[in-house]
């Protein structure tokens, strides 16, 4: 789940109109405005809480706080004042599919809100990073490991396949003529450089048994079938150092436990 502050996503406009307008005449200050706004549009305040919203998302982005940047964003807030009350005179806000978007837009905006919130108050430690980095280092052992195979439905078949290799038959191509794993038929059986973790335990268990070059002896069964296993190459795994993944770990685990709070909230609500 995306857990970016969702309010973004709605006020995230590119300031283009009032960088334009910057170019065509210099800056000017402001004019006196009600207490608690910026400026006013035939009558209608355009609250100061707004601009002040507006200029934290510039300042996330890179810009300077400064008078320019405040001047900026007065006269964006004012041009989309302007073009507001005009859609109004038209009837727009009573449309159905922009009551849809404002509906959706403010549902975001809450969720976006709660989000944030939540996860500030339930913070992932440095504990829970290095719990994971731990596991996942664990998980992904000393050695990877490049290996082919070939996969058929019965034991007869790959009994049959294992005395054609022993003729001097060539494994990729038995591979391309009878493995019904299309995807690594078509490379000869070729599985590409992967840890043991990645496979199923059946397979992973004979796999990092072989020697270099040589072919499993019997087939081996998982529940996908029987496969006939031949490992090309293994090598030492260079697992990354935990401040460069520290970042992408965070992440993983914050989207873990939002996902866990929503299967509760879920769990608890009347849902039909």
């Amino acid at each position: 789940m995306n857990l970016r502050f969702l309010a973004a996503a709605v006020l995230a406009v590119p300031l283009l109109a009032f960088a334009q307008a910057a170019k065509d005449k210099p800056a000017a200050k402001p004019a006196a405005a009600r207490e608690g706004s910026i400026a006013t549009v035939n009558g209608v305040p355009v609250p100061r809480a707004r601009a002040d919203f507006m200029l934290q998302m510039q300042l996330a982005r890179g810009a300077a706080d400064n008078e320019q940047t405040r001047i900026q964003i007065r006269d964006e807030l004012v041009n989309r004042e302007v073009i507001v009350q005009e859609a109004q005179k038209a009837g727009m806000a009573k449309n159905a599919e922009v009551q849809a978007q404002l509906d959706l837009a403010r549902q975001e905006i809450i969720v976006g809100v709660f989000l944030r919130d939540w996860v500030r108050k339930n913070p992932i430690t440095d504990a829970d990073v290095q719990k994971e980095y731990d596991h996942a280092r664990s998980q992904t052992g000393e050695r990877e490991y490049r290996a082919r195979h070939i996969l058929v439905e019965t034991e007869e078949q790959a009994n049959g396949l294992i005395a054609e290799l022993k003729k001097g038959g060539r494994f990729e191509d038995l591979a391309k003529k009878n493995s019904k794993d299309t995807g690594s038929a078509e490379r000869g059986g070729d599985l590409d450089w992967n840890v043991p973790s990645a496979y199923d335990k059946m397979f992973s268990d004979a796999m990092v048994k072989l020697e270099k070059g040589r072919v499993t002896e019997a087939p081996v069964r998982t529940r996908f079938g029987y496969h006939i296993i031949q490992l090309d190459d293994s090598r030492p795994i260079k697992f990354p150092a935990l401040a460069e993944i520290k970042p992408r770990i965070q992440q993983q685990l914050v989207q873990g436990k939002v996902g866990e709070l929503i299967k509760g909230l879920r769990a608890k609500a009347k849902i039909e």
